[in-house]
């Protein structure tokens, strides 16, 4: 019941057209209602009463019968305008949820996508929100517009005969027994579809990114081998579905024949018996009664199971934006027009997972301007060192300060607005070049994008394009070399004007001389005048750089100058050698 609480709050921005909608309902099944009770009187008071004269018969029947066409077609058009509205109220509150998750998602720490399979979020920001759309769509006011056509009908059998009435409603009892057991084989059938379904989509996705190294290594088979088997996991959770929810129909067609069984033996015999407690009016207007008492029933049964498939993903969507944010924003962040650039680590320790520690006991300081590169061997420590001042994690001791400032007091949209990042694995989102570049931040106009990527020398190959910056790529950037694809994010990078700068100089690796000589001016320029931290791989950013720290296992081992560093004759110059030898140096 938390869960539907949570889900109906959704609805209470649109609580005035709820209202309305709640209105038509109310109105709509007093009016449709009362139909039968017409039927019952055209038939005794115009059919039965022979002791009328026929004349008048014939036109209370033609008032009788304009009556029951006027509220029918007003009824029916209500009901159609109460249809949309109820869609839209849905629309809306699907809109909300889905853009609550996805604003959650984005807000999660990396610790969190290093942690969950991309497979899994996209199932919860789509497939989970898509079947949760019908119920919330049809099934929130559907259900209460049904419930109150339900307890409508139900006053007006009471109203025209509570002998019959008591002979249907004893049968009640054992039909919603049913339907409650089958419920809840239901909704634990959904979880395991959801659930299977994830894992379906995680494995999915993990194929598809890595499709190149499947087909290089000939892993196809195995790889059809084991999608097959989640696959059939899911049809099996699927059919487990469809055999539960199958049984909601007959359960309540079941009910219906028992009813009009029960009518027509009770009513029946009170007729044959002469009682006057029943008429024949009454008991066609019964009859129509029964027919339409079971159709909002029936309509209740489909929603509940409707309900069962939601309440499986409103779990999971719940669970999720009830996840704790480990990297959270301060109550009050510190604002500051422009950093100088003074970044300090003070005794930092840091690990991804419990104690496992990644960074131990770190201790070092850059002054604004300079460029410092941070060497050692793979798993050292040296890109989280990176993460940690962009605050997409937290660290577990010690202080991370920019300015004199702890990171943690900052904003982390304010904080990550002032870093610029150069990976070795540029992205390219799907676009033209130009938002590519711009990522539509808003201030930077067609012109400072055009300067920025002629700055770092990727002017002359936009241009060469066919539409120039406005040529659309997709998310791989198709047609464009790794060197091109660098320069671009470079574009990008400096479009942004970071006060901080984070590069990893593998991203010169691959490419071919001509364009490593552009990739390097371009650093070279992005670096001018700004705080550079440098995961360092080649000789020449090492040799250049202000200071260097030297990391093994999780540790500062050493940190100097070059030329100091080579002085101790220590692990550092072992580093060196063997970049020094390394044949893309």
């Amino acid at each position: 019941m938390k869960l539907a609480k949570r889900l109906f709050a959704y609805s209470l921005p649109y609580w005035r057209a709820l209202a309305l909608a709640l209105a038509l309902i109310v109105g709509t099944s007093l009016a449709i209602n009362f139909l039968p009770v017409l039927i019952q009187r055209m038939t005794d008071q115009c059919l039965m009463d022979t002791a009328r004269p026929a004349g008048e018969r014939i036109d209370l029947l033609m008032k009788l019968s304009i009556l029951y066409i006027s509220i029918a077609a007003i009824g029916h058009g209500v009901r159609y305008f109460q249809g949309l509205l109820t869609a839209w109220i849905g629309q809306k509150i699907i809109y909300d949820l889905r853009l609550d998750v996805f604003r959650k998602v984005l807000r999660m720490q990396q610790s969190y996508f290093d942690q969950t399979a991309i497979g899994t979020l996209m199932t919860r920001v789509t497939s989970d929100i898509e079947r949760l759309q019908h119920f919330v769509t049809e099934g929130i006011v559907g259900t209460i517009a049904d419930l109150f056509m339900l307890l409508g009908i139900m006053g007006y059998m009471i109203y025209i005969s509570p002998a019959l009435s008591l002979a249907i409603f004893a049968t009640l009892p054992f039909l919603f027994a049913i339907m409650f057991y089958v419920n809840a084989k239901l909704r634990n059938a959904n979880r395991d579809i959801r659930d299977r379904q994830s894992r379906l989509n995680a494995l999915l996705q993990e194929d598809l990114t890595g499709m190149t190294t499947i087909q290089l290594f000939n892993r196809e088979a195995a790889t059809v081998k084991d999608f097959d088997q989640r696959n059939a996991h899911l049809r099996s959770a699927y059919f487990d579905e469809v055999r539960w929810f199958s049984l909601y129909f007959p359960t309540v067609e079941g009910g219906q024949a028992l009813s009009v069984l029960l009518i027509l033996a009770v009513g029946g015999l009170l007729i044959l018996d002469g009682s006057t407690a029943i008429t024949l009016g009454t008991f066609i207007a019964f009859l129509a009664y029964i027919r339409d008492f079971f159709r909002p029933l029936g309509s209740l049964s489909d929603k509940a199971g409707s309900f069962q498939i939601a309440m499986a993903s409103i779990e999971r969507i719940f669970t999720l934006l009830d996840t704790a944010e480990e990297v959270s924003d301060p109550a009050k962040p510190v604002s500051s027009d422009r950093i100088a650039g003074t970044i300090a680590f003070n005794k930092v320790w840091f690990a991804y997972t419990e104690e496992n520690w990644v960074l131990k006991d770190i201790s070092f300081s850059v002054e604004p301007g300079q460029v410092l590169a941070v060497v050692g061997a793979t798993g050292a420590g040296k890109s989280t060192i990176i993460n940690l001042i962009g605050r997409f994690y937290d660290i577990q001791k010690g202080g991370v300060t920019i300015d004199g400032v702890d990171v943690r007091e900052f904003g982390k949209a304010d904080l990550r607005g002032r870093l610029g990042y150069v990976f070795q694995d540029p992205f390219i989102f799907t676009g033209s070049v130009a938002d590519n570049i711009s990522l539509q931040t808003p201030g930077i106009n067609r012109s400072d994008l055009i300067r920025a990527a002629k700055t770092v020398n990727a002017h002359a190959f936009i241009e060469a394009m066919p539409e120039g910056y406005d040529t659309v790529m997709n998310e791989r950037g198709e047609g464009l070399s790794l060197g091109q694809k660098q320069l671009l994010v470079m574009a990008r990078t400096l479009a942004q004007d970071p006060e901080l700068l984070f590069v990893l100089d593998e991203a010169t690796a691959s490419v071919d001389t001509a364009t490593e000589m552009l990739i390097q001016d371009a650093l070279a320029k992005l670096m001018a005048n700004r705080t550079s931290i440098v995961i360092a791989h080649r000789l020449s950013t090492i040799r250049h750089a202000h200071r260097i720290l030297v990391m093994r296992h999780g540790k500062l081992v050493d940190q100097g100058t070059h030329e100091e560093l080579m002085a101790h004759d220590g692990y550092y110059r072992q580093l060196y050698e063997l970049l020094l030898h390394s044949p893309d140096q």
